[in-house]
């Protein structure tokens, strides 16, 4: 499923200008070619050497992500795309246990990038239900658990549900993205806990 995703990913920025690879993400601050940088940096980092460099770091993971994006950045936006694409079939991460967890860092920071363009690609109803499921149960990278304690989420496009208490209804990736702490998904979502669940974020 993140082989499958890279690849989509990869063909939708295949035809980017300069401006776009420019334009910020959702991401926090992060460009589009950032986040790009930085998901090939994802898929390239083995746990030996994600240690080496979370402790170089001195265990600030802000800097650690800086270090690694600069790294696989290329000197121009195609060249960071061919570094992109190099990693499509990478089975590489700094953890063999969460594959749901590298699955969403792919879903997620794709629409980080297609939200802001307009572009209209969407991640398979598989592959997101897999990663929302994931979110739902644990605070891993995001504090996504947390954001939902209450409130009981519905997806009207597929069969993922979590959760009891006030109801969140969506698309399966409006709600993931949601858990993901992207507060501009909300506005894709319905429901007496939605203002609850926009104040978490």
């Amino acid at each position: 499923m993140a082989h499958t995703e890279r690849a989509a990913l990869a063909d939708d920025l295949a035809e980017l200008d300069d401006a776009q690879w420019a334009q910020r993400s959702l991401c926090g601050q992060w460009t589009v070619e950032e986040v790009v940088a930085h998901l090939t940096a994802a898929a390239s980092t083995s746990r030996l050497r994600w240690l080496r460099s979370v402790l170089a770091a001195r265990f600030d993971f802000d800097e650690h992500n800086a270090r690694r994006l600069t790294e696989h950045r290329g000197a121009t936006p195609a060249e960071t795309l061919v570094r992109f694409r190099s990693i499509i079939g990478s089975t590489t991460s700094a953890s063999s246990r969460h594959t749901a967890a590298w699955l969403g860092e792919v879903i997620v920071h794709a629409q980080d990038i297609r939200r802001p363009l307009g572009l209209a690609g969407a991640p398979a109803l598989a592959a997101v239900t897999e990663v929302a499921r994931f979110y739902a149960e644990r605070n891993f990278a995001v504090a996504s658990r947390t954001a939902i304690d209450g409130l009981r989420l519905e997806a009207t496009d597929g069969p993922f549900t979590a959760g009891a208490g006030t109801e969140v209804r969506g698309t399966t990736l409006a709600l993931t993205m949601a858990m993901a702490g992207r507060a501009v998904y909300c506005d894709d979502l319905t429901g007496p806990g939605v203002p609850t669940l926009r104040g978490r974020l």
